[in-house]
């Protein structure tokens, strides 16, 4: 199975602290080493890469390479740096391919001194005697250029049509069609998965053996294949967690939804005949304090609702405002869970596509007793919802009845669907294309704030990540309007407020008493509307849409 360096591992770096940066990695690769998230074999990202994504200079990452190699958890090979293959651990020494204790201490010592100045060159170099090979030899860095596309003039027909009927841009969320996916690689996943499932030419391994190592990689959960199930998306795995819950409990459940969220999410909950229960969402997504819990409430209210059954919420970045839960509040949402018996249901839907900021582990590799979280996930974001597939990751108590409900229902992914995706991650060719699906969202984000940026009254709500934009306006509904006249489709950001949006919306349960987190959400749009925009548009289309609602949003 081949892995590609392009991971974002749990890596962070606190520029507070006494110790230095180098050491600080030095110190997070042996934790996830330990813990069994790293294990023997699994590349390490690129020394230009991390660097970039945590804001340091590549001397400080080549330096703590230098380091991890000395003291045998790293070895370079075939043009990438992995964790030793063989790599045993033993509680006293370590890794036993451990290198001479004087050789790792002169490693070391290259990391406690000042961060350089960004300058790679700066930074020291490991002396002629070192023993380790430095991870910087052998190590090319893939130049992957970015997809273009040249299009043939239009037929004399084709311009006639043109000029009568204006093209209409959709920018909507999930609208547009993931056009870069149209390559030999991924055409021939299918190809192949197609021949071998009719001919029993299967891969050795199976799609949850791939999801294993991307969730242990990516999201730092580590759990077996066996513990993962196959789904069709985010909304599938919600429906089947929440029938077995409900099955569970006898009765129907109360679940408690983000407000604003995902629409189809709260759907969902009421398709299933349970109770969503809005409850209010900050500049970190999901309030826990806003969740009824039958106890005082303070303020001088006595709440007396049952607290809900289920939590369902984003807490990687929360959907549509794009904020990013902490890990302060993911602990004490995990310990509000665990004193009332309800679980949460966490949707995962685009950690893969942060370009900015530190990742955060997932809300399940919080939860080391594994008796809380169910992690939803999909690749809709990145291969584009008409594949249909994603997975499922449970507590050890529910996932026996999950896996028989799913057995009885039958699975909603075809096993051709299944190996053409563990063929196309067993080359290695989705995590580029998910690199290049970064780069792309990104560049796309740049482009709105360079175009939209400066107009007054207008602004484009910062996000670390994701597939859409949210642009806070004066009036969203005239926005809309003209931009829709101007051939240009936009979502409206009141549509994912529960009933009648934020100013009107259902109350109920914990929603009567969000006032200071629906505060502060509008302070963060500047008690105006917003819309929104998906990224998944062709560059040429995302700068045109972009450019007409300048247009629009300049008008008086």
């Amino acid at each position: 199975m081949r892995h590609a360096r392009d991971t974002d591992l749990p890596l962070t770096v606190d520029r507070t602290a006494s110790t230095g940066l180098g050491e600080q990695l030095v110190r997070q690769i042996r934790e996830l080493v330990a813990r069994g998230v790293l294990r023997p074999g699994d590349p390490l990202p690129s020394s230009r890469a991390l660097a970039a994504r945590l804001g340091i200079s590549r001397g400080t990452v080549t330096a703590a390479w230098d380091v991890l190699a000395g003291e045998g958890y790293l070895v370079a090979d075939r043009g990438a740096t992995r964790i030793t293959p063989h790599l045993e651990m033993r509680r006293d020494t370590g890794p036993v391919a451990r290198a001479v204790a004087t050789t790792a201490e002169a490693h070391r010592a290259r990391l406690s001194g000042p961060e350089p100045g960004g300058d790679a060159a700066a930074s020291p170099r490991v002396g002629q005697h070192s023993a380790p090979t430095s991870p910087r030899t052998g190590m090319p860095v893939a130049r992957i250029p970015a997809p273009t596309t040249s299009p043939a003039p239009p037929s004399p027909r084709t311009a006639r049509r043109s000029a009568a009927r204006p093209e209409v841009i959709d920018l909507r969320p999930g609208k547009s069609t993931i056009t870069s996916l149209d390559t030999p690689a991924w055409r021939g996943a299918w190809r192949d998965a197609a021949s071998g499932v009719a001919t029993g030419r299967t891969l050795r391994t199976d799609l949850r053996d791939h999801l294993a190592d991307y969730l242990r990689l990516n999201r730092g959960i580590v759990r077996s294949p066996e513990d993962i199930l196959v789904t069709a998306g985010v909304r599938d795995g919600l429906q089947l967690a929440l029938r077995v819950l409900g099955l569970a409990r006898g009765r129907r459940l109360r679940v408690a939804v983000e407000n604003p969220g995902y629409p189809a999410l709260r759907r969902v909950v009421r398709a299933l005949g349970h109770i969503a229960l809005p409850v209010g969402v900050d500049e970190h997504g999901l309030v826990p304090e806003q969740l009824p819990s039958g106890r005082w409430g303070g303020a001088g209210r006595w709440d007396v609702a049952p607290a809900p059954d289920a939590i369902v919420l984003t807490p990687g970045h929360q959907y549509p405002l794009g904020g990013t839960m902490p890990v302060t509040r993911r602990m004490e949402l995990l310990a509000w869970a665990r004193e009332h018996g309800a679980l949460v249901l966490e949707d995962d839907y685009d950690s893969e596509l942060r370009h900015s900021a530190q990742p955060l582990p997932a809300l399940g590799a919080l939860d080391t007793a594994r008796d809380t979280v169910v992690t939803l996930g999909s690749f809709a974001k990145v291969l584009g919802s008409s594949v249909g597939v994603g997975h499922l990751v449970a507590p050890d108590s529910l996932l026996p009845d999950l896996e028989r409900t799913r057995a009885e229902l039958g699975s909603p992914v075809s096993l051709i669907a299944q190996e053409a995706l563990a063929r196309f991650m067993d080359s290695g060719e989705f995590q580029r294309h998910t690199a290049r699906m970064r780069r792309s969202f990104r560049r796309r984000r740049l482009l709105l704030s360079d175009v939209l940026g400066d107009l007054p009254h207008v602004s484009v709500l910062p996000m670390a990540g994701g597939a859409h934009a949210v642009l806070a306006v004066p009036d969203e509904d005239a926005a809309i309007e003209r931009a829709r006249r101007r051939g240009v489709l936009v979502g409206a950001l009141a549509e994912y407020w529960t009933g009648q949006g934020r100013a009107g919306g259902e109350r109920g349960g914990a929603a009567a008493s969000s006032t200071e987190a629906e505060a502060e959400v509008d302070r963060k749009l500047g008690e105006r509307g917003g819309v929104v925009l998906g990224l998944t548009a062709l560059d040429r289309d995302v700068e045109r849409g972009a450019r007409v609602l300048r247009e629009v949003l300049g008008e008086p």
